[in-house]
């Protein structure tokens, strides 16, 4: 049985490949969220022509950020919502390696807490590293378990989360709801609160309705079988400034051209040499030895669904039924005084209504550190993963500051200096039942593949993770067509310890 888990390699190089392309083969990728531009990447590294599509004024998807502007002038860069770089997500970190391979901008925090307003609270410091181990420990020390809790606990389904199986897991699972698995647990409501509810919301997907298999690989993927610890870094910097800006610098050396506030309308066999047809909205249409289709699923269902050999194809039918999840909001406040000194820079919450998280920016990101040194406030941010369709604006906010000050009690006599709101939906779903119809990376035409995190890849990882890994697999999917060498990638243990 196998207990010291380390990173495995998906892919070797095969001895025939070339290590670049031999000709001149032109790409269009549509998306210049993480799964478009590191296919871009991928394939420009190998000598490909690219041209990349981005409907938006700058790259990024979800992970983008953007210029705002304060009341008095002031400019600043706002993001959508805070962002974790784990430890495990080996495919992003080579990906963010080319633009600085000491990943120098990247900050780690000392802990992943969770809490609850009763000042409840559970860490995930100094755990170890080491399935199942790991799992022991926290065991051990967490206060929501007693010995007598425990022996309530239906332990053959909570060993599902260490025998995860791509095969049996989503056989048996997929049906299911996450919440039917959760309440199988039978753990204690408090324990099964701060140990796994404030995780299954991290995902975008109601526990109603998410796959309990997809939410079993994601305990894999984030604890279970990851042998990097559940603490992680963050951005000490915009993503602006430290990942985009730099990455339209490389691509740009890398020979990409790339076409901003720019939409791919549809796509079209042509028949000829340049395989592909891409019509855009400014009416221009680029033609292309293969295109990667890297738009999030509502513009991914539109584009395909115009094109029309594509949309009376059987394939056609898997992208369909594609659906994004409930909405999430971000929150960020600046306000004009700071928040208690003992606060960390993120905490996930539990048993404060719609609030999942709270991140204190000013804590860890230099712009909005440098903005509290000069005023003496502070800059916070809410974030719900998951909203009910039918709730109003109004609402939330109100949810959503109550929760704040039940929290942080401190901050209910700061006064608003200014805010930014986002409310969004275009997080892919993973519904129960939905995964053997998901679409992996190729599809039925062989110089037209798929990225996004909202496909079906054969490895455990997920959103940001996701997304950077389709694009490599994308790429390589098109490299292997042309007798190149592919990209590697990287992944955790694809199987539970007890598997």
């Amino acid at each position: 049985m196998r207990f010291i888990l380390r990173p495995e390699r998906l892919l070797q190089n095969s001895p025939s490949a070339y290590p670049s392309i031999r000709g001149h083969q032109h790409v269009v990728v549509i998306g210049g969220g993480l799964a478009g531009v590191t296919a871009a990447v991928a394939l420009a590294e190998r000598g490909a022509s690219v041209t990349l599509i981005e409907k938006r004024s700058e790259l990024g998807g979800r992970l983008a950020a953007w210029s705002e502007s304060f009341p008095w002038g002031e400019t600043y860069q706002m993001e959508r919502g805070f962002h974790a770089f784990f430890r495990q997500y080996y495919n992003l970190r080579s990906l963010l390696r080319r633009i600085d391979p000491d990943l120098s901008f990247l900050t780690p925090l000392a802990d992943y807490p969770i809490v609850s307003p009763s000042g409840a609270r559970e860490s995930f410091a100094g755990l170890s590293r080491q399935p199942p181990f790991n799992v022991v420990d926290l065991v051990a020390r967490t206060k929501t378990l007693t010995l007598s809790s425990l022996a309530k606990v239906n332990a053959k389904a909570a060993l599902e989360m260490l025998r995860y199986d791509p095969d049996r897991t989503y056989a048996k699972f997929d049906d299911i709801s996450a919440r039917e698995y959760l309440n199988s647990l039978s753990f204690p409501e408090n324990a099964r609160q701060m140990l796994f509810d404030v995780f299954a919301h991290s995902f975008f997907n109601p526990e109603n309705s998410m796959s309990a298999a997809e939410l079993l690989m994601m305990f894999h993927f984030y604890f279970m079988g990851n042998p990097e610890g559940l603490v992680f870094d963050v951005c000490n910097e915009s993503f602006s400034d430290c990942i985009w800006f730099p990455f339209e610098r490389y691509l740009s050396e890398l020979g990409v051209e790339v076409q901003f506030g720019t939409q791919a309308q549809r796509i079209e066999p042509t028949g000829k040499k340049r395989e592909w047809s891409v019509l855009l909205d400014n009416g221009q249409r680029l033609e292309g030895d293969a295109v990667v289709l890297a738009a999030d699923v509502e513009a991914l269902k539109t584009i395909v669904a115009r094109s029309d050999e594509i949309a009376h194809s059987g394939w056609y039918e898997r992208i369909r039924t594609l659906e994004s999840a409930n909405p999430f909001v971000v929150w960020r406040m600046w306000l004009d005084r700071p928040v208690r000194q003992d606060r960390e820079p993120f905490v996930g919450t539990v048993g404060a209504g719609i609030l999942d998280n709270i991140s204190i920016y000013s804590r860890f990101q230099g712009e909005s550190r440098r903005w509290a040194y000069r005023t003496g406030g502070s800059v916070v941010e809410l974030h719900a993963y998951c909203v009910e369709n039918d709730q109003s604006i109004d609402s939330i906010r109100h949810q959503l500051r109550n929760a704040l000050f039940t929290v942080y009690p401190e901050t209910r006599n700061s006064r608003l200096v200014h805010e930014s709101f986002l409310y969004k939906n275009d997080c892919p779903a993973f519904g129960r039942g939905r995964n053997k119809n998901r679409p992996s990376t190729s599809t039925p035409y062989p110089t037209l593949v798929l990225a996004g995190d909202f496909v079906r890849v054969p490895v455990p990882c997920a959103l940001m993770e996701r997304a950077v890994t389709s694009g490599f697999l994308a790429a390589n999917h098109l490299l292997a067509r042309w007798n190149v060498a592919p990209h590697d990638v990287w992944m955790i243990p694809r199987t539970g310890v007890f598997a």
